[in-house]
């Protein structure tokens, strides 16, 4: 019960209002706002009381005070023994001992945990405040000093546990077996109101036992949301890598551990990314010679300290491609990520390939011969080295179609496209630009040189006649050659001196080459114009 009163100290000239708690013959728990300037010593009026004890200030907290009450000093008798009377006026060592209990018990009375003191018996010797309120423990209950047992069932009667009601006898038995054994390893209590506490027992040395309830609700949500985070991490197709500001890996999710041939033991010790990356050279990750390693492990690395966004592709030993990309996080982290983008690769590159090829001789189009021969012309405008170009016409198209098919005529297409490929260097550019036309640009190669080229595809084209209906049907063609000059405005000028040199080879009656005559225009002459 509490009771109002009064700290009289600087000879009961100041005066301070205060809440008496756990009043006892020995001392007392006062509730106070301050006790700035209230001394060790001082006197207490309680309500109801007619004269101030004198106490004696034991402990103190922010607005709590633990005392202890001075005992009335008694008159020496004359003559009598000055032993005694110091005896008497000083506290006995029960008292002392009485009041120290108090002031513990006080300050456990207002920790934020709950703590029960239990006997040798397991019967509750104290339980505070909030135990109490945890476990809506009614304080007739508390008071009535209640076995560890009765404090379990307790929990069960109020549905505090989130325990299925079938298991609850099951729960309690083995609690208690627990507190008995002492020192059991800590446990976390769910219950039903969503709170979370951490249960711990200590054994003391006269046999009881100190149990303590501390609330971890928000470390448990916590930790409970970063368990569903990395579930759903670790069940996501792309692989991830949490690298923390030093750049330990602190997560790597399975699909991560699967491409990087990662074991969960290697993953569990948190290895630096560096470290990820140079195990790369054991489980031959990456479709790189032993002698590029470094430098892609050197670059890899420079990348996720930069904290570079842009995607980079990486093709691995067994053919698949990996996107990696780079997020910084806001503690200097890194999140990478690995997406297999495979498929997404193969197809861009077939959607680009029918952008730029002829569908049925699989040599470029049109549209992108002129792409690159307009890359090849801004060449030759700058540095002036020698750039011809082939146009070729398959002779008699028409007749080959009406006798025997257009099957036949695409055929006979066909094996000139073969020719051509088998001809090529890796600097020409070879096209189907139209109907039975084609183009080969030769790049750093003049007239001259291109005659050459022309007379040996003309000459390979008659020795591979292809069959139609059983018949051996041989393939001519005319050849218009063009080399660029600087007279030229554009390439466009050079695909008319190749087109008119073409035109000539078929009227001078085909099967052969014909070199477009040079123009006497001069790049003054054509300004003029």
């Amino acid at each position: 019960m509490w009771r109002g009163g009064k700290i009289l100290f600087n000879n009961r000239r100041s005066v301070l209002d205060c809440t008496i708690r756990n009043l006892s013959p020995g001392g007392a728990c006062l509730q106070v706002e301050s006790l700035v300037g209230v001394p060790a010593t001082f006197d207490l009026l309680i309500d109801g009381e007619h004269a101030p004890r004198p106490c004696r200030l034991v402990w103190q907290s922010d607005h709590r005070a633990g005392v202890e009450f001075a005992l009335a000093q008694s008159h020496t008798p004359e003559g009598g023994d000055a032993r005694d009377a110091h005896l008497q006026s000083a506290p006995r060592a029960g008292d002392l001992i009485r009041n120290e209990l108090l002031g513990l018990r006080a300050a456990l009375d207002e920790a934020k945990f709950g703590v029960v003191l239990l006997d040798a018996e397991l019967r509750a010797q104290f339980i505070n405040r909030a135990f109490r309120r945890m476990w809506r423990l009614p304080d007739s209950k508390a008071d009535s000093r209640p076995a560890f047992v009765a404090l379990m069932y307790h929990g069960r009667d109020t549905r505090a546990y989130e325990i299925p009601e079938s298991e609850l006898d099951a729960y309690v038995a083995e609690r208690v077996v627990e507190v008995k054994a002492g020192n059991p390893p800590p446990r976390d209590i769910r219950l039903a109101s969503g709170e979370v506490l951490r249960f711990q027992c200590t054994a003391l040395p006269s046999g009881g036992r100190v149990l303590s309830y501390t609330s971890v609700t928000d470390i448990v949500r916590h930790s409970d949301e970063l368990e569903v985070l990395r579930a759903a991490l670790d069940n996501v197709e792309e692989g991830i890598i949490l690298l923390d500001a030093q750049f330990y890996a602190q997560f790597i999710n399975t699909a991560a551990r699967q491409l990087a041939g990662i074991s969960p033991e290697q993953a569990g010790r948190k290895p630096h990314f560096s470290q990820l990356m140079n195990d790369t050279r054991l489980t031959g990750t990456f479709d790189l010679p032993a002698a590029d390693l470094d430098t892609f492990i050197a670059e890899r690395i420079a990348w996720a300290k930069a904290g570079d966004p842009t995607p980079v592709d990486v093709r691995r030993a067994d053919g698949r491609i990996m996107r990696a990309q780079c997020a910084m996080l806001p503690d200097g982290g890194r999140m990478l990520t690995y997406t297999d983008v495979t498929d997404l690769v193969r197809h861009a590159d077939e959607l680009e390939r029918l952008a730029t090829t002829d569908g049925m001789t699989d040599l470029y189009n049109r549209r992108h011969f002129l792409t690159l021969a307009g890359a090849e012309w801004s060449r030759f405008q700058r540095y002036h080295r020698p750039l011809t170009l082939l146009l070729i016409d398959l002779d008699r198209l028409k007749t080959i179609n009406d006798r025997f098919g257009h099957a036949a005529g695409d055929a006979a297409m066909i094996t000139m496209a073969e020719t051509f490929r088998s001809n090529r260097r890796e600097s020409d550019v070879v096209a189907r630009i139209g109907g039975d036309e084609f183009a080969m640009l030769l790049p750093e190669t003049d007239g001259a040189q291109a005659q050459i080229v022309a007379e040996r595809l003309r000459q390979q084209l008659k020795q591979r006649p292809f069959t139609a209906d059983g018949v051996a049907v041989s393939i001519t063609v005319s050849i218009g050659l063009a080399e660029a000059t600087v007279s030229m405005p554009s390439v466009d000028g050079l695909m008319k001196a190749a087109d008119r040199a073409l035109y000539q080879a078929k009227a001078a009656g085909r099967d052969r080459a014909v070199v477009a005559a040079p123009r006497q225009d001069t790049p003054f002459d054509m300004a003029a114009e």
